[in-house]
């Protein structure tokens, strides 16, 4: 790369070519008809003037002149000019001579600006037709506005391009625009003596080398000034040289009007909505509105995002400056006062964003201050003295008819008014701190400067418009597609379709087929001989009747040609097994490897045609299999039940049990992963969650929880390559964009953690405003309803908007959803009310997708978000509709100029009702990723929406209870509780922790207070089972049995309705035992408990035969020594019978 830069700097200097080739709709001094000439000029250049050439309005001025400079490569400062200046293209038109006079006289008609961006570009010719601007007293101004505008036809042409591709792909272009200052100091009078104001930033032109932009061209507006110019939105040339009237604007360039939310700057937000409104409407503002162009070699765009990620902050400096005088003084230095000197710190971190290429937004100006400067941009020194000297330069070199406008009436020339104020201010921008400070007060520090003037952009608090572009992203972002062919690298997609069996076993199988077809045939004729006596039941026995019978059937199949029809319709089969399986395809040699290979062939096929017999022949012998009476459903929540009990290895079977009914199933794999994590078997995790994404690329959990998996094992570059492709799967889910921020926090990426968060915010803000929307919407409609006087109507129109708020899953989702449905019909067979097929986002409140189960067509994406269904952004306010029709026109770029005080009120602010963080931290508990957990949540302690609250403290608990850090989740409790004393999750978790402890009396204090309170707590499901388990252990069992029926209402399982039998059994209900473990069976029906209760519940009705088969069963699943085995012991010597072994 090195020696690539070197020959491009020795190359040859390249001329550039602009040619004049004719002008159009010229009008002169005395007409239509005229001669003129045009004169280019580039800089401070002129490059020639062309021949003098007659035109009319018919006719056009055929100039075809061509002018040229040479471009150098030896520094890139020369390329960076032919990015920003343009060539100025001036009409001329030539009088005749009169009597007496020596030379000719000329008029300038207009003038037109050539841009020579598209060189930098890699271009080598184009073609341009730009209007030609009128001058000022040019017979052109009276052009009626009908008539066509007088234009012009220019080529640029170079012979090689300036860049060759390798350059073009190294290098980069940044667009600076300063757009506007607003709420400038009030000291600023639009009226009174003109001044100068400036922006001047640095830029990195390579690794070591700085060039300072300067923008000398702002101008102070009122709110009413009326300027002979039309407002114009339109881009200026930073550095126009001789330009004047409409040839200072840049052709085809305007200011974008963009949202407030879409903003990247300081003042984005709507808390500062109204005072900008007021600021862009109602106070007086300084218009650049010009664009600055700005050519980085590749050391430059390295050196910027060197710079970048070391500070972040990027110094903006802005100026006011007295309009220098026309002429240079001679015999002594210029003096280049500068006034109100400011500096905004421009956030640029986002352009290291992966992707983004512009940052646009509000600034606010600080008063200037070295120290500060150097300690947020690690920069000595500011640019204000040097940018004063280029504008001064820039000021001389323009057009000698641009002057300074005169002042007021009251108003001093601007020089006297200097003099005056260095008189009152000897230091014009820096006193003295502390008025009680002398010089003896420190010994090795200067005494603290304040800047008295820059002072006042903070009391009016002005911010300035800037907007940085890139051509390409400096941080390059992988697209969708590479990050799916990356995915399917690492874990290359499961085939939707069983492949087709081809050759050995498809040539077998058809034998099998075609066995089975004539097996079938010949039953057909068996029938047809002896079918009277089969119905008769006439059919005699014995070894001499089925001889005969033998006999009989091949006789009648060689009389009737089939036996040799069911030999040609075997044979195709027999050779298609010769070839495929023996691979046997021309004549044998030798007649004994000929008889051999046909003892071996008959074997095969006798042995190959009583198994295709036998499958034929079984399947009316076969007893059909039940199907299962319970559902996948139903075993992941019986799973999670067996895990809560701490039931590990029940909890495996069931897992594994859901697998085997469907491995193709992306859900099972993913449910699995997450025991194995629960279990820290993070191997087999890794599989299952390998195995979900092979199933269902576009699954977003498991993209994101096999990242998790990668992170937890250090391999980072996989990680980074999942997390990603969870945001491409699904943009607008507020998880996926967490979770990559928390990867990258992980790594101490700390500009890509940002831009994550970012987009997760606004995300998150995003699903806010839906929802508020939707809120005012049925509020709207439910108040509308209720004043019509159609009692039909009105419940149609609020069935119709419930239905549409329910459209968008607004409510958590949870158990506590469904017990109105399951409480109002009691299904027949046992229904489950449980854990989804995938984490769930409980009690998070924000807009999700509907639940999509199990689908696997390739056009479709899977939504598995939590705010996958959320709009991608707010709809904000933008500029342009904060103005009214009877708005004041004024010069103020793409801001209103006037905002109707009576306006509708504009919608409050949404404040999500969880933050991002929290968000993740759900999921994480969910699956139990306990590392990137523990990450959330210290990023919601120190969120703006966070911190130590109720739900934080709950969140923290549960995560130390599954890593069984009792004390600390003892403590994280006790935190909760104090802010909020009425929480249920905090009571059934403290509950939850003091059952674990052994500490019963305690748990059941704090499970019954759960169930005291009006909102449900997170799990009640476990909260009934182990308080009903402590009113058994109590000898409560009539609570007992209570509490278990509740659980059974909800979610009915073995455990619940084990525990139903249990408390009837220990009450003497009987019936009702039997009843609830027979339910309990049909759902397990291999629990020794429940078997060794039916055994008692049969000896005690006196059932010999059932209560023997009852013990032997429970014998058989293990049940172990104990109190229940002795129990049954006891009753069977009591009873005399129950024990086979007796």
């Amino acid at each position: 790369m090195a020696a690539e830069e070197e020959t491009h700097k020795s190359r040859v200097p390249e001329p550039v070519n602009i040619t004049i080739l004719r002008a159009r709709h010229l009008r002169g001094s005395k007409g239509d008809s005229l001669t003129s000439l045009v004169r280019i000029e580039y800089g401070s250049s002129t490059l020639g003037e062309s021949a003098k050439v007659d035109s009319t309005a018919d006719v056009a001025a055929e100039y075809n002149f061509n002018a040229k400079f040479d471009c150098s490569f030896e520094d890139p400062v020369i390329l960076d000019e032919v990015a920003y200046k343009p060539a100025l293209v001036t009409v001329v038109e030539v009088l005749p001579k009169e009597k007496k006079q020596k030379e000719e006289k000329t008029v300038l008609l207009g003038q037109c600006t050539v841009d020579l961006l598209p060189l930098v570009k890699g271009e080598r010719k184009y073609k341009s037709t730009l209007i030609i601007h009128p001058l000022p007293g040019s017979p052109l101004e009276g052009v009626p506005p009908d008539n066509p505008k007088p234009e012009v036809d220019v080529v640029v042409s170079v012979n090689e391009p300036l860049l060759n591709e390798d350059h073009l792909k190294d290098s980069n272009l940044m667009t600076i625009t300063v757009e506007a200052a607003y709420s400038v100091p009030e000291s600023w009078n639009p009226s009174g003596t003109q001044y100068m104001y400036a922006a001047t930033m640095p830029v990195p032109l390579s690794a070591e080398k700085e060039t300072t932009v300067i923008m000398s061209n702002g101008m102070l507006k009122a709110l009413n000034d009326k300027d002979k110019e039309p407002p114009s939105k339109q881009k200026k040339w930073p550095q126009p040289g001789g330009a004047q009237g409409g040839a200072v604007y840049i052709p085809d360039k305007f200011l974008e009007a963009i949202n407030y939310d879409e903003e990247d700057g300081e003042l984005c937000g709507k808390e500062f909505r109204d005072m900008r409104i007021e600021a862009e409407t109602e106070k007086n503002r300084v218009i650049w509105n010009c664009e600055r162009r700005c050519y980085m070699d590749n050391s430059a765009v390295q050196g910027l995002q060197q710079r970048i990620a070391q500070t972040r902050l990027w110094p903006v400096e802005v100026m006011r400056m007295p309009m220098p005088s026309a002429a240079k003084p001679k015999g002594k230095e210029e003096e280049n006062p500068i006034f109100f000197h400011g500096v905004a710190y421009v956030n640029l971190a986002p352009l290291l964003y992966p992707g983004v290429k512009k940052i646009h937004g509000a600034y606010r100006i600080h008063a200037y201050n070295d120290q500060e400067v150097e300690r947020k941009t690690k920069r000595k020194g500011g640019l204000a003295e040097e940018a004063a000297r280029m504008a001064t330069s820039l000021f001389r070199n323009a057009s000698p008819s641009v002057k300074p406008a005169k002042g007021g009436k009251d108003e001093k020339p601007a020089k006297e008014k200097e003099k005056d104020t260095a008189k009152k201010q000897p230091s014009q921008m820096l006193k003295p701190g502390a008025p009680g400070t002398n010089e003896a007060s420190s010994d090795t520090e200067a005494p603290v400067q304040q800047n008295i003037e820059g002072m006042q952009y903070d009391e009016a608090g002005t911010y300035i418009i800037l907007e940085f572009q890139l051509d390409r992203p400096i941080v390059p972002k992988r697209a969708p597609e590479e990050l799916a062919k990356k995915v399917a690298e690492y874990i290359p997609p499961r085939p939707l379709f069983p492949r087709r069996t081809n050759g050995a076993q498809r040539a077998v199988d058809d034998f099998h087929n075609q066995v089975g077809s004539i097996g079938n045939l010949i039953l057909e004729e068996f029938r047809g001989l002896f079918g009277d006596e089969l119905d008769d039941g006439k059919l005699p026995q014995g070894n001499e009747a089925a001889e005969e019978r033998r006999r009989k059937l091949m006789f009648e199949l060689n009389t009737s040609g089939k036996y040799f029809a069911f030999k040609e319709q075997l044979k195709h089969s027999v050779v298609k097994i010769v070839r495929e399986k023996y691979l046997k395809t021309s004549t044998f040699q030798d007649k004994d490897k000929l008889q051999a290979f046909l003892s071996d062939l008959y074997v095969f096929l006798v042995d190959q045609m009583h198994i295709g017999l036998g499958n034929v022949l079984s399947l009316e012998d076969e007893t059909p299999v039940p199907a299962p009476l319970t559902d996948s459903s139903q075993l992941l929540h019986f799973a999670r039940e067996a895990e809560v009990n701490e039931n590990f290895e029940l909890s495996a079977k069931y897992y594994q049990e859901r697998l085997a009914r469907n491995r193709n199933d992306a859900d099972h794999w993913f449910d699995y992963g997450t025991f194995c994590l629960l279990i820290s078997d993070i191997t087999k995790a890794e599989e299952c969650f390998k195995e979900t994404v092979s199933i269902n690329p576009q699954h977003l959990h498991g993209l994101l929880l096999y990242g998790v998996v990668c992170a937890m094992e250090e391999r980072n570059d996989v990680a980074e390559t999942f997390f990603e492709a969870s945001t491409c799967v699904d943009p607008s889910s507020v998880l996926a964009w967490t979770m990559l921020g928390l990867y990258y926090d992980g790594i101490d990426s700390d500009i890509q953690a940002e831009y994550a968060f970012m987009e997760a915010q606004k995300l998150n803000m995003a699903n806010a405003a839906a929802k508020q929307r939707q809120n005012a919407i049925a509020k709207a409609a439910l108040a509308t309803s209720e004043v019509t006087p159609d009692a039909g109507g009105s419940q149609q129109a609020e069935g119709s908007i419930v239905q549409q708020v329910g459209s968008g899953d607004t409510e958590p989702i949870g158990e506590e959803t469904s017990e109105a449905g399951e409480s109002e019909v009691a299904p027949a067979v046992p229904q489950v009310t449980k854990t989804p097929a995938t984490p769930t986002d409980a009690k998070i409140p924000i807009s999700k997708s509907p639940a999509v189960k199990h689908n696997n067509h390739p056009g479709l994406k899977k939504k598995m978000s939590i705010s996958s269904n959320s709009k991608s952004g707010i709809e904000g306010t933008t500029r342009a509709k904060s103005a009214t029709s009877q708005a004041a026109p004024s010069e103020v770029g793409s801001r209103p100029a006037h905002v109707d005080q009576e306006d509708a009120p504009r919608e409050p602010t949404p404040v999500p009702e969880s933050s991002i963080f929290m968000i993740a931290v759900e999921f994480l508990l969910e699956v139990k990723a306990t590392q990137f957990c523990e990450r959330a949540l210290a990023h919601e302690l120190l969120a703006p929406l966070g911190g130590p609250t109720p739900a934080y403290h709950v969140a923290l608990a549960r995560m130390k209870l599954q890593k069984k850090e009792l004390d600390d989740a003892d403590h994280s409790l006790k935190e909760a509780l104090v802010l909020n004393y009425q929480n249920p999750d905090a009571w059934s978790i403290q509950g939850h922790l003091r059952y674990l402890q052994g500490n019963m009396e305690d748990a059941k204090m704090c499970y019954e207070r759960t169930l005291s309170f009006v909102a449900d707590a997170r799990e009640m499901h476990s909260i009934y089972l182990r308080l009903a388990s402590i009113y058994l252990q109590d000898g409560q069992y009539q609570e007992a049995k209570n509490t278990f029926l509740y659980a059974c209402k909800k979610s009915p399982s073995c455990i619940s309705w084990l525990g139903v039998g249990i408390a009837c059994y220990r009450l003497g209900e009987l019936s009702e035992a039997e009843d609830a473990l027979c339910e309990a069976n049909i759902l397990n029906n291999s629990d020794p408990e429940v078997w060794g209760y039916l055994s008692l519940v049969c000896l005690a009705t006196e059932r010999q035969l059932e209560a023997e088969q009852a013990y032997k069963y429970a014998l058989k699943v293990s049940l172990q020594e104990g109190p229940l085995l002795d129990e049954i012991h006891d009753m069977q010597q009591q009873v005399g019978f129950g024990n086979p072994q007796f």
